[in-house]
């Protein structure tokens, strides 16, 4: 597969390469700072930090799926004309290797979601259906860590002030009002932290049950839930087996779980069947890698996802 993924990214870089001869270079002639992040995450902790003395680009539209995507020609020139780029940095993201490898990054800075953080490898818990990998010889497997590190408020004041000081640093004539606008946002997240905390040290139960993937590792580490689901955080699968669905029903019943959770982008069917057989009632828990139309339309926020994520959990736990 990731054959196919390279004769594919490099047919898209040679049309990037041609087509972006008549591109006009942000790095030389610009008046504000341009950025560019991969998700939404990313780009909203952004336009917090530099209010509208950026301009700011989200490349994957909303609606789409992160692990899913693959740049277009347009995509990689946007890459290319940007003075910050943003990325994950974990396996949904390795386009982006080749993308850069392509480039000149000299007058690019870089950062990398996954660097802000100290970084967990995905974990698979009793119940949840793993990908099979193909077997490769006799070389022993690579740790796959977690990308989803945002999903943590506390994760998230850490990849606030990195780019905070990033921005700082390439733009430094507007440092001191994107430093304003971090201290203030860091206040905003720490109260998100604290809603959490308070639900988690109010709750009648510690446990979640989700009938989809799970990307809230860094979440639940943080606030010392325990979890039950389909899939890991970066499963491509999107049908489980007649024995996890069996598994997470068998979970509710034993512990009377009134709520199954379902994510953002997903079908439902999984969460849904859970319900039927159940009484659970249906919830979405919202990682905010990607967001839909109409989310990113009314102008949400990662704080307006998230404190919407404090009701359900609060639901789920009483």
């Amino acid at each position: 597969m990731k054959k196919y993924i390279s004769i594919a990214l490099a047919g898209l870089l040679a049309i990037a390469a041609f087509t972006g001869c008549a591109a006009k270079s942000k790095h030389t002639d610009h008046d504000k700072l341009s950025v560019v992040a991969t998700i939404f995450p990313s780009y909203d902790f952004a336009r917090e930090i530099l209010g509208d003395k950026a301009d700011i680009t989200m490349l994957l539209h909303a609606g789409a799926e992160a692990h899913s995507y693959d740049p277009t020609p347009q995509d990689i020139i946007t890459i290319q004309n940007a003075d910050v780029f943003i990325y994950v940095g974990g396996e949904s993201d390795e386009w982006v290797n080749g993308v850069l490898e392509s480039m000149d990054t000299a007058k690019m800075t870089i950062v990398t979601l996954m660097d802000c953080v100290e970084v967990v490898e995905e974990e698979v818990v009793e119940g949840m259906q793993d990908e099979e990998e193909p077997a490769d010889g006799d070389e022993p497997e690579e740790p796959e860590y977690d990308e989803h590190v945002w999903t943590s408020p506390r994760n998230a004041k850490l990849i606030v002030q990195k780019l905070s000081d990033t921005f700082c640093a390439v733009d430094a004539d507007n440092a001191d009002a994107y430093t304003a606008n971090t201290t203030t946002y860091l206040e905003r997240l720490g109260e998100l932290d604290d809603k959490f905390q308070d639900v988690l040290d109010n709750a009648a139960r510690k446990t979640i049950v989700i009938g989809d993937r799970f990307p809230f590792r860094y979440f639940a580490d943080a606030y010392g839930l325990e979890y039950f689901a389909a899939f890991p955080g970066c499963s491509t699968e999107t049908e489980a087996s007649a024995a996890t669905v069996a598994f997470l029903i068998d979970k509710i019943n034993a512990e009377n779980i009134p709520v199954v959770f379902h994510i953002q982008l997903s079908n439902e069917k999984m969460a849904n069947t859970i319900s039927e057989d159940t009484g659970a009632k249906v919830l979405l828990l919202h990682s905010c890698e990607g967001i839909t139309k109409a989310e990113f339309d009314a102008g949400k926020t990662y704080l307006d996802i998230m404190t919407q994520n404090v009701d359900a959990l609060r639901e789920a736990l009483n």
